[in-house]
């Protein structure tokens, strides 16, 4: 399901339920689309993300913790300046559009009451969120400006006016009295799932598509009523077909296994974890890949480089047989002479002609062989020594860049330190004293299916700590067999078949591997992990592991970030 309008109007009771009297008490801009504002109602803190991402819009209590930038941004502060201590009045669907109203009590400087407006409308890549004082109707800022190139419609910048979306002429589904859908049934020109789209405000493919056949499939008034009806207390679920899709009910025309979560938010949670992360990841990441892909393409050209010098070595033992086939002959080799024909003893005396230097001797000549022959035979093992420290650069490199792929937001400082302190990348000088070291951020944590806790590391320093000192000498450890990948550690001396199955799934998810079919993930107690001295980080040897073959699918990892109610 996309975040249409259904989605919106359930979203809007369960957050209005939570919210709506509780004041704002912290307000931070994490990714350029996306703010979360900490609201304090009903005893409990609630962090509520507004994201105007083009892909993944949406607003939600969310439990993901977020790194905020050392700087806040303009529309932070603009933020933090009208809507510090305010206290949320109302939230509401607009109809059943994609917009949402969050209605705030305040004062201004001169203590006189204040009303404002937070404008969250959820329409792709026109997504936006709008702060507006009701008092004049204008805007104080926005997270996206839009100038009227942009926009001929409304100006969206400081100042101006603020205009409401354009509105369509659809019938709001929540308060169709007239039972517009009987006629839409009686259409055959297009179909009925088309139809509803066209007909009615806020719904989206798959919306359309199980009204639709929830209205065919039986009495159309009881199934049109049941829909409404069963959004009024929504069952979040995540259905996992070929693609993982959610819905705030049940939906019968969702393939796949459906997961249930206890609200939305929690569920939204599970379904953008990965998706949201991996283009935060990219965005924010950006300078560590460009420097990755630079140093992988020069190591890269080493090694080819490096392969034709070996294989240029394959002729040493040509010069060498020159050189002692002139040697043998040297008494009919004149001085002077450019080349020469002789019997090559090594291959049943056939003729093997010999280019000779005529400015010098028979003997220096076979010399000069000689030299180039010892000359390449000492390039063998240099050549060698030089690949294997090569490849092992090259994987390691490889490794990181596989690391960010796999990473979140949050891991990407441990990644920046680890090619700082690796020389890869230069470490910028603040002043004159010298910057503390960062702290290794967490492990992620997920549960199996009967509560046991998992730790997965996220990167190489993240993975020597929750190895070497995180983890009980009588835990699990699992790995991806032979490829980059985190490691993973059951907090358990004994855990069952199924958990040590499901903790190598995430072993084979967070690796290199992720799209196989059939990886193959190592397992071991931890007290036979060890680390050999001068290993790069992440780098560990083990004996005596056991292996298994999982597959690694998105469902899964989603349904263990949840820890189960037992």
């Amino acid at each position: 399901m996309t975040f249409d309008g259904i989605f919106t109007h359930a979203m809007a009771d369960e957050l209005s339920t939570l919210l709506v009297g509780g004041r704002v008490n912290k307000i931070t801009q994490p990714y350029p689309n996306e703010v979360i504002l900490g609201i304090r109602a009903q005893r409990k803190n609630w962090p509520l993300l507004l994201s105007a991402h083009p892909q993944y819009a949406r607003v939600q209590i969310t439990q993901i913790p977020f790194e905020n930038p050392a700087v806040p941004t303009n529309f932070t502060m603009s933020l933090r300046k009208y809507l510090a201590a305010a206290s949320l009045q109302k939230l509401e669907q607009v109809d059943n559009d994609r917009v949402l109203h969050l209605d705030f009590a305040t004062r201004d400087e001169l203590g006189d009451d204040l009303s404002l407006r937070l404008v969250v409308e959820l329409m792709g890549r026109h997504s936006n969120i709008t702060l507006v004082n009701l008092n004049t109707g204008k805007i104080l800022d926005l997270i996206r400006h839009v100038g009227a190139d942009q926009n001929r419609y409304r100006l969206l910048m400081p100042g101006a006016q603020y205009v409401d979306p354009p509105k369509q002429d659809v019938v709001d589904p929540f308060k169709d009295d007239s039972r517009g859908y009987r006629q839409l049934m009686k259409t055959s020109d297009l179909s009925l799932e088309k139809l509803l789209q066209r007909h009615y405000q806020g719904l989206g493919r798959d919306s359309a598509q199980e009204l639709a056949t929830r209205l065919q499939n039986g009495d159309a008034d009881a199934a049109w009523d049941g829909f409404f009806e069963a959004l009024r207390q929504p069952a979040a679920t995540i259905a996992a077909g070929k693609q993982l899709q959610f819905s705030a009910i049940p939906y019968e025309t969702l393939p796949g296994a459906q997961t249930q979560y206890p609200t939305l938010s929690a569920m939204l949670d599970a379904f953008y974890a990965g998706k949201a992360e991996h283009d935060r990841v990219q965005t924010q990441g950006g300078n560590l890949i460009h420097v990755l892909k630079n140093l992988i393409d020069k190591d890269e050209k080493k090694q080819k480089k490096l392969a034709q010098t070996l294989k240029s070595t394959e002729k040493a033992d040509d010069y060498r047989i020159r050189g002692e086939v002139l040697t043998t002959y040297l008494h009919q080799v004149q001085r002077g002479e450019t080349a020469v024909t002789l019997p090559n003893f090594y291959d049943e005396e056939k003729p093997l002609t010999i280019a000779l230097s005529n400015q010098l001797s028979p003997s220096q000549n076979a010399q000069k062989y000689f030299a180039k022959y010892q000359k390449l035979r000492n390039a063998v093992a240099f050549v060698h020594e030089q690949m294997a420290k090569n490849q092992e650069e090259l994987d390691y490199l490889t490794g990181i860049m596989t690391e960010i792929e796999l990473a979140s937001p949050k891991n990407l400082a441990d990644i920046k330190t680890e090619l700082q302190q690796g020389g890869y990348l230069k470490v910028q000088k603040k002043g004159k004293k010298p910057e503390k070291r960062a702290k290794v951020s967490a492990p992620d944590e997920f549960y199996a299916s009967d509560g046991t806790r998992i730790w997965v590391g996220k990167n190489n320093l993240q993975n020597d700590q929750l190895t070497l000192r995180k983890a009980q000498k009588t835990d699990i450890w699992l790995h991806a067999k032979d490829v980059p990948g985190s490691h993973v550690i059951i907090d358990s001396a004994k855990p069952s078949e199924k958990t040590l199955l499901e903790a190598a799934t995430l072993a084979a998810y967070f690796s290199k591997n992720r799209a196989g079919s059939n990886v193959w993930v190592d397992w071991i107690e931890v007290k036979k992990i060890r680390k050999p001295n001068g290993a790069k980080p992440g780098f560990v040897v083990y004996e005596g592991q056991r292996t298994v073959a999982v597959t690694p699918e998105e469902k899964t990892v989603a349904k263990l970030r949840v820890k189960p109610t037992l």
